[in-house]
């Protein structure tokens, strides 16, 4: 008992006589609570702009480019949405009992007020022929009206830059032509006139060059017969062969033959001549874009698979065939209407999802590598509402033109459809911009990517900023 009194003594003695002991554990606790306190608050700030990001209510500018602050600016919308329009009874009749019309189906049914809304009539048309304060404005939803005083016929297309003749040229598909049903439930549709070109040295002011790819009016057996179907038209210049090369999405009424088509120029306006048709690796090709990258290289991305996935393949070195390389990406996905860009080397794509004529939620993806892999990083639109937000502003994208000038700003080009006319669809620009954080984690993770966001801002009247064309002449 004595020896294990000392020894208590002892230790006793050595805890009192070293204090720093006591001050080293309070600073290992400060420490800790003060690290904690940092991080609650950066989740916070997180947890607060991702809740902004989401409601497309941050007002944070990620340009840092004094002429592009108005264009990141956050517009709402606060339009009221009529009654829903009343169904014919002797229809209902006819068809049965139906659950009550959804939105997006009376806004796709061209006699009611709500169709009306987002689709302004001739008198709010724009263009150079009108002259007045709206000179040099966009307006996304209204009539684009050309040179002529027509209105642009170019959907589902895409914008080539020429440094030979200093122009912009936008290619896509002209439906002026009355639309049917081929069968009664059968998607709508317009007989194949061509593609139009149009050109112009300020984006805004379009002359129409003609149809530089006409459809063929007699031989049934030809890929462009009147009875079939051409889309998503898209143009790139060959450095090494001198030649202007234009795919698209070759198809027939049914939407069975699913193909890719190439044609060629030598010329930026035409005439085109067709090459022939083909699947991909012997893959179905349906929504589809080109993209040619900074060496030189171009990549053909489609949907594949009744439209479940993705694929991607190089294009030979005259731009004219695939390699034998591919990558599926985006599987199970079901996504379409890709728009792929790029910006400080990292490589971004735009898609809708799969829904006939109606206008759906976009999604945007980013990549280090062009041929994957590929991740999701969320919705890319901002401002409107809720409703324009789910729907892509009401439109589905096309295409998407980098402006140099203004570094990590794009125009998203997209289509508004009418499917009841057409002839009718809309065009919806936007400007684009690519910085901050991603607003939704990584598919099957909890982690959020480290790319940038991608950002669609919503405004019913934009224009460029100053310098957008620089890098372009």
């Amino acid at each position: 008992m004595e020896i294990s009194k000392g020894r208590m003594k002892m230790r006793n003695k050595q805890r009192k006589s070293s204090p720093l002991n006591f001050h080293a554990g309070c600073q290992s606790s400060l420490s800790f609570i003060l690290w904690s306190l940092v991080g609650f608050g950066l989740i916070a700030c997180f947890l607060t702009f991702k809740h902004q990001a989401d409601s497309g209510q941050t007002r944070i500018y990620f340009s840092h480019l004094p002429g592009t602050r108005e264009l990141e600016e956050v517009e709402e919308e606060h339009f009221r949405l009529p009654p829903p329009h009343k169904v014919n009874p002797r229809a209902v009749k006819r068809r049965g009992p139906r659950k009550h019309p959804k939105i997006i189906d009376d806004y796709l049914d061209e006699s009611s007020a709500l169709h009306a809304l987002f689709f302004p009539d001739q008198r709010t048309s724009v263009g150079p022929t009108k002259g007045g304060n709206d000179s040099m404005y966009f307006y996304p939803g209204r009539v684009w009206l050309d040179t002529d005083g027509n209105a642009i016929q170019a959907h589902g297309g895409g914008i080539m830059y020429d440094h030979k003749t200093a122009k912009f040229y936008w290619y896509g598909e002209n439906k002026d032509g009355p639309t049917y049903q081929t069968r009664a439930k059968g998607t709508q549709r317009v007989d194949i006139i061509g593609i139009s070109c149009y050109s112009s040295k300020d984006l805004w002011s379009w002359t129409h060059e003609g149809i530089v790819l006409p459809g063929e009016p007699t031989n049934v057996t030809h890929d462009l017969h009147k009875s079939k179907v051409l889309e998503r038209p898209k143009v790139i210049y060959n450095d090494q062969t001198g030649k202007y090369v234009m795919w698209m999405h070759i198809d027939d009424a049914n939407y069975t033959k699913a193909s890719a088509g190439v044609a060629v120029s030598n010329s930026p306006t035409g005439p085109f001549t067709y090459i022939y048709s083909f699947r991909p690796h012997g893959f179905e090709s349906r929504d589809m874009t080109i993209f040619k990258d900074d060496d030189g290289t171009a990549y053909l991305f489609y949907s594949s698979r009744d439209n479940t996935e993705l694929h991607i393949s190089p294009l030979t070195k005259d731009y004219l065939h695939i390699t034998a390389a591919m990558k599926r990406i985006l599987i199970r996905r079901h996504r379409e209407a890709p728009a792929v860009f790029k910006f400080q080397g990292t490589y971004y794509m735009i898609t809708s999802g799969c829904s006939g004529w109606a206008p759906n939620r976009a999604l945007a993806h980013a990549a280090d590598s062009i041929m994957g892999p590929w991740e999701t990083l969320g919705n890319p639109c901002v401002g409107g509402n809720s409703f324009f937000r789910l729907t892509t502003f009401l439109s589905q994208s096309t295409f998407v033109l980098p402006l140099p000038g203004l570094p990590g700003t794009f125009i998203f080009m997209a289509d508004r459809w009418n499917p009841s006319n057409l002839r009718d669809s809309r065009y919806v620009w936007l400007p684009l911009f690519i910085g901050g954080l991603a607003d939704e984690p990584l598919d099957y993770s909890f982690g959020f990517p480290l790319w940038s966001r991608v950002s669609i801002y919503w405004h019913r009247k934009w224009r460029l900023p100053e310098g957008w064309s620089q890098g372009y002449s």
